[in-house]
C-alpha cells in the first residue's frame, strides 16, 4: 500500500511558489508542475496556452484553453491506473467502498482561483463519478470534462 499526497500537496506547492514568485517579481510568470498550474497575469502576446491531454495519449492535446491569471488543475486516470482482465480501474477511490469510483470521467479540468482550490474541487468531481457534471455545475466554477 502506498500513500501520495500528490492530490493535494502538489497544488499547495503550486500556490506557495506562486505567492513567493509574485512576493519578489513583477513579470508575468506560470507555474506548473507537472499539469497544475496557476499564472499571475497574461504574457504582453497575450494569454498562456495550456494544452489539455486527451487520456490514453502520449501527451497529445484535444483543446488548447487560454490562461489570463488563475489556476487549472486536472484529476483523471491517463497515468494512473490498473488494467486487470481488460477492467480498467483508476486511482480515485471512492471512500464508502474503497473501490475505484464507477463511470467516473476520465478527465476532470477545473479553473480556479487557486490550484489548491482547482485540484480539490477536480478530485471531488471525479469522486461523483456519473454525477460528476452536475456537481461542477453547482460549485459554479468553469470545467472541462473528457468521457
Amino acid at each position: 500500500m502506498e500513500l501520495d499526497f500528490g492530490g493535494i500537496g502538489k497544488e499547495y506547492a503550486v500556490d506557495r511558489a506562486h505567492d513567493l514568485m509574485a512576493a519578489c517579481r513583477g513579470a508575468p510568470f506560470l507555474i506548473n508542475f507537472g499539469g497544475d498550474l496557476r499564472a499571475n497575469r497574461s504574457p504582453p502576446h497575450g494569454a498562456w496556452q495550456v494544452g489539455i491531454e486527451r487520456p490514453d495519449t502520449e501527451r497529445q492535446a484535444t483543446m488548447i484553453l487560454d490562461l489570463e491569471h488563475g489556476a487549472l488543475a486536472t484529476s483523471g486516470d491517463s497515468r494512473r491506473y490498473l488494467l486487470k482482465d481488460g477492467v480498467r480501474y483508476g486511482h480515485i477511490l471512492d471512500p464508502r467502498t474503497g473501490w475505484p469510483v464507477a463511470h467516473a470521467p476520465r478527465s476532470v479540468t477545473v479553473a480556479a482561483s487557486s490550484c489548491t482550490e482547482a485540484g480539490l474541487l477536480s478530485t471531488l468531481a471525479l469522486l461523483h463519478g456519473a454525477g460528476a457534471k452536475e456537481f461542477l455545475e453547482q460549485q459554479g466554477v468553469r470545467y472541462w470534462l473528457l468521457e
